[in-house]
């Protein structure tokens, strides 16, 4: 995609969403020159899932005013401190065990990172996350790992659900995030971000329809 057709999807996308909602640009697979076509636009806030790329990218985009990295990918336990050292938010924390490691490490680092927790509100054998029974039970123990920043929820509709669904579902998410007096909402991506916005979500993360595909 040409400079000017970024330029006329970001354009496209910011009109759209409302002040509350931010735009987290989904930047994995695309080059790093890419982004910086996109900094030049005036986006600062990159999702990232796989950790090597990530590295590569930001040591080529060193030059630029620090950049907001976030970690939008399933986290594996033994790439925690990598993922710590290099992304100020996780949107991705899907388990408990995982959530005690990173403590551990962030402790050790002098981190301080800013977590979401992803929630599986309707059935999908192909997603983690906690259920939310489990998460409320859990919630007293997840506050209490600093340091650790606890900010928000992160759920991901499962395929094949009509719009009406996934409005539902993200409306869910919102009503578990007010309970546990979370403010932040990563929910919604190219295909169903305006439901996701309509339900109330904070981040949206969007990659094809901001970039086109892949490389």
């Amino acid at each position: 995609m040409s400079a000017d057709g970024l330029a006329r999807r970001l354009q496209a996308l910011q009109g759209q969403l409302p002040p509350r909602a931010r735009l987290l640009a989904v930047s994995k697979g695309q080059p790093a020159a890419r982004l910086r076509e996109a900094v030049g636009l005036g986006l600062r806030s990159f999702g990232e899932s796989r950790l090597q790329e990530a590295q590569a990218k930001q040591d080529d985009l060193a030059d630029l005013e620090p950049l907001d990295w976030h970690f939008i990918g399933q986290l594996q336990a033994n790439k925690a401190r990598g993922v710590l050292r290099h992304f100020g938010t996780i949107h991705s924390v899907d388990r408990f065990s995982l959530a005690e490691r990173l403590q551990r490490i962030a402790a050790e680092e002098q981190l301080s990172p800013r977590l979401f927790f992803q929630v599986k509100l309707r059935p999908d054998p192909g997603k983690a996350g906690f259920e939310p029974l489990e998460l409320e039970r859990l919630w007293p123990r997840l506050l209490a790992l600093e340091p650790l920043r606890p900010v928000g929820l992160m759920t991901i509709a499962p395929l094949g659900l009509e719009a009406d669904q996934r409005f539902s579902l993200f409306r869910d998410c919102a009503a578990l995030a007010a309970s546990l007096g979370l403010a932040e909402l990563s929910m919604g991506m190219s295909n169903d971000w305006p439901e996701a916005v309509r339900a109330g979500s904070t981040w949206v993360r969007i990659g094809s329809a901001l970039f086109g595909p892949r490389a």
